[in-house]
């Protein structure tokens, strides 16, 4: 949890290290000269985390509901629209379009809920794909990329599948999955980083039953 807190905050811009992030989620510390946002988001991350492992075990439907559940818990620092669709358009850091004007937001997700119901693919490539739809439609002010990522990991949880850590040293790489999708309109990139990130995660049980069986 705490690695999956540094990593997915420290790709928005978050400042605090792995340690730091350790000591503010696990012994309520304050790290002197970081700012109260980055604290926030640290917290706010780990009760979402939380509420993502706990909710897996249900097996419910992904929703609009739980989506902005999420949300709420990871956008401690922003009260005021934690848990609401965005009421002011933006555009994407590094994106070349523009995301979808507020006032469609809620048909649009309601219109990828239903797509992703539908969506009979393998659960890699149909959450991976989901994803990367998610964040281009960009529906909150703020806090979508940890949002997003924690969603990934609900569902691919509920799939069977160890949650996945989309790694800070991978920023670049993970950037270029969005852009690659604008290009091409294909989210095949990012499918086959999930991919990649999964190979990584079942290894590392693996290994770790391998040792647990020799002892």
């Amino acid at each position: 949890m705490v690695d999956f807190t540094y990593n997915s905050n420290a790709i928005e811009g978050n400042t605090l290290t792995l340690r730091e992030t350790a000591l503010v989620i696990l012994e309520g510390l304050t790290i002197s000269k970081k700012p109260l946002k980055d604290h926030l988001e640290a917290v706010g991350h780990k009760d979402a985390f939380n509420y993502v492992i706990s909710i897996s075990k249900t097996n419910q439907d992904l929703s609009e509901r739980v989506i902005k559940d999420i949300h709420a818990l990871v956008l401690m620092n922003l009260p005021e629209d934690r848990g609401k669709y965005r009421v002011l358009p933006v555009r994407i850091s590094g994106a070349e379009s523009i995301s979808p004007h507020p006032i469609e937001i809620p048909s649009k997700m309601e219109e990828l809920l239903n797509e992703y119901k539908s969506d009979n693919r393998h659960p890699i490539i149909k959450v991976a794909d989901f994803h990367i739809k998610f964040e281009c439609i960009h529906p909150f002010i703020d806090g979508n990329g940890r949002t997003g990522r924690l969603i990934l990991n609900l569902e691919l949880i509920k799939a069977g599948y160890p949650p996945i850590n989309v790694k800070f040293k991978d920023r670049d790489s993970y950037i270029d999955c969005f852009r690659d999708y604008e290009e091409k309109g294909d989210s095949s990139q990012f499918i086959e980083m999930v991919a990649k990130y999964e190979l990584d995660e079942l290894g590392v049980i693996y290994g770790l039953a391998m040792e647990k069986r020799t002892t």
